[in-house]
């Protein structure tokens, strides 16, 4: 009887063991697990001008810095910026930068991220070729517009500035079409004929603009308003806000400190771009160019006029019918929006010091 009950005694002791080692199994998995979801994954795409921001925080150590201080980890995801919704959705990422107008439609239909600062102005051109007739806005009605994508930032600018202008700019009796190119083919449909205007963004349009003839009808870095307005924003996913608001304040004190270096230096952002593999370049002269490109675009952060600039283009693609017009504003804005504690609204860097100002 006894040995019976020495041998239960030992099998309960057996089970009790194997039990505590699958429960300790799962609670360090779930630790893991905990400690992976704090990883902020930052979206990087290379040979993109625009992203210099990205690159140049990474090469300037600002996302280190930044991620040090609050004792957490940061990963670099290099892949196709097209293709954010996936990639968020499936946690592949929770923070990039992406052009405010073409996030616009994917935000109000369920795409679960949320601005956290402006990061530069002035990327998109339309031009006409000259000679065609085409010398202002005015002149597109009837006309095919060739762009990169029906949902790309271009036409979304475009439909903003044609409608204040009294186009109908939506329907099978809209005053404008669109047709869609590669971006690179854009300027050679152009010339060709096969479209009546395009709709690009630098260096493409930059390179255009010193190729071909054609005549600038639009550039949003100089028009009243667009130019006030950023065409480019730092975001993270919704879930990264509410899990780790912490993660998401660094991830954009970074950004923040990197775009306004390359403001300050938008010559020597390039150069680092191309010794660094991000850019691509087979003279000095790439380099010169790459940094006028970045000189003409203004680079200054500010979270107070990307909120200015998402509450205007949410308002007017509500007018164009882009935009599903019962979304409440308010509602959005302060989901897609919010204020970060730790972010300042804007940093300056001071080129003498190697320090930064905030604003």
């Amino acid at each position: 009887m006894m040995k019976k009950m020495k041998k239960i005694l030992a099998l309960a002791v057996s089970v009790a063991v194997i039990a505590g080692s699958f429960t300790g199994c799962g609670k360090n998995k779930e630790e893991k697990s905990s400690k992976g979801d704090n990883v902020v994954k930052i979206l990087n795409n290379k040979e993109s001008l625009c992203l210099a921001p990205v690159h140049i925080a990474i090469i300037n150590g600002y996302f280190d810095e930044e991620f040090k201080a609050i004792g957490q980890e940061y990963k670099i995801v290099t892949s196709n910026i097209d293709t954010i919704t996936e990639q968020i959705t499936s946690g592949e990422i929770n923070a990039g930068y992406g052009l405010t107008g073409t996030l616009m439609q994917p935000i109000s239909n369920g795409l679960e991220i949320a601005f956290v600062t402006g990061l530069h102005r002035g990327c998109t051109k339309f031009y006409s070729k000259k000679g065609t007739g085409i010398e202002s806005l005015e002149d597109l009605k009837g006309k095919t517009i060739g762009v990169a994508s029906l949902s790309d930032s271009a036409p979304i600018q475009l439909k903003r500035k044609l409608f204040s202008l009294g186009f109908k700019v939506n329907g099978s009796d809209a005053d404008i079409q669109f047709v869609t190119y590669a971006m690179t083919d854009l300027p050679t449909a152009l010339d060709n004929g096969a479209v009546d205007a395009i709709g690009i963004h630098d260096p493409v349009a930059y390179n255009a603009e010193k190729n071909y003839e054609f005549n600038k009808i639009l550039d949003i870095g100089e028009d009243e308003v667009f130019s006030k307005e950023y065409c480019c924003q730092a975001y993270v996913s919704q879930a990264l806000i509410a899990n780790n608001k912490e993660g998401a304040a660094a991830y954009a004190r970074a950004i923040q400190k990197a775009a306004a270096f390359v403001q300050a230096n938008p010559e020597e952002a390039a150069r680092l771009q191309v010794e660094n593999g991000y850019m691509p370049s087979e003279s000095n002269e790439d380099i010169v160019r790459y940094g006028e490109i970045l000189s003409l675009l203004n680079y200054e952060p500010s979270v107070t006029l990307g909120r200015e600039t998402f509450v205007a283009s949410f308002k007017d693609l509500q007018q164009t019918g882009d935009l599903d017009p019962s979304l409440n504003l308010d509602d959005f804005t302060k989901k897609v929006y919010p204020d970060l504690e730790g972010v300042p609204d804007s940093v300056v860097y001071n080129s003498d010091s190697k320090t930064f100002t905030e604003k």
